[in-house]
């Protein structure tokens, strides 16, 4: 049970679930799920890390039982991922007393024809559906392509997300301003599809992710 708050001005309503996620005393057993886009798997990566191994990789765990999966599907909307992150998660999370998801999504919002409302919608019934199951997210957001047209309606759906993020206290990284104008982002998608960045640029949203609360949201020892 939850209680909802609706708001007449449209926005998505205040969700404040009975359930709480708090971790567990004692040995931790961390399943870490990735779900979301082409950009969660890595696609252009000639290294095949992506930004999600990248992190990973460079996430100190010591004493911690740490197990991360990558569940990027190319091509996939916010309301696809709405439909599967549930029973692709749950099978991965069997063995773990600590339930943690990592969500990126929005480019093929854009590419797909949904409304921001809807994407807000999608990701705010994410979040609170993870809530409610006291499972704690994290929120990456989408990065610029080379597209100035792409870019505008990327801008309205990053201040979006942000938006559900801030409404329920979850971490949201902005990696669509912080590249929009880097000369080494731009240099990557140059090379590549125009969207998908190459080995510097998932090293760098891997950066921001790190330095965006990254340890503290886990709850790791420096």
């Amino acid at each position: 049970m939850s209680d909802v708050t609706t708001h007449h001005d449209g926005s998505d309503p205040e969700f404040s679930p009975t359930a709480r996620f708090h971790v567990t005393e004692g040995d931790r057993h961390v399943g870490l799920c990735f779900v979301g886009d082409s950009f969660v798997a890595g696609l252009g990566d000639p290294k095949a890390l992506g930004w999600v191994s990248r992190v990973v990789a460079r996430t100190p765990h010591a004493g911690i039982d740490l197990a991360s999966y990558n569940l990027g599907i190319r091509g996939q909307s916010s309301t696809d991922v709405l439909a599967r992150w549930q029973s692709e998660c749950e099978p991965r999370w069997a063995r773990a007393n600590e339930r943690r998801l990592v969500v990126s999504v929005g480019l093929n919002d854009i590419a797909q024809g949904l409304t921001t409302a809807r994407s807000r919608l999608n990701l705010a019934n994410i979040l609170d559906d993870a809530s409610s199951g006291a499972i704690s997210t994290y929120v990456v957001g989408p990065s610029p392509t080379i597209d100035a047209e792409t870019n505008d309606r990327l801008q309205t759906l990053v201040d979006a997300q942000a938006d559900v993020c801030s409404r329920r206290g979850v971490t949201y990284v902005d990696c669509f301003r912080p590249l929009l104008g880097h000369d080494q982002w731009h240099a990557d998608l140059a090379s590549g599809d125009g969207m998908h960045p190459g080995q510097a640029g998932y090293g760098l949203i891997a950066w921001l992710v790190l330095h965006a609360g990254w340890q503290g949201w886990l709850q790791l020892d420096s």
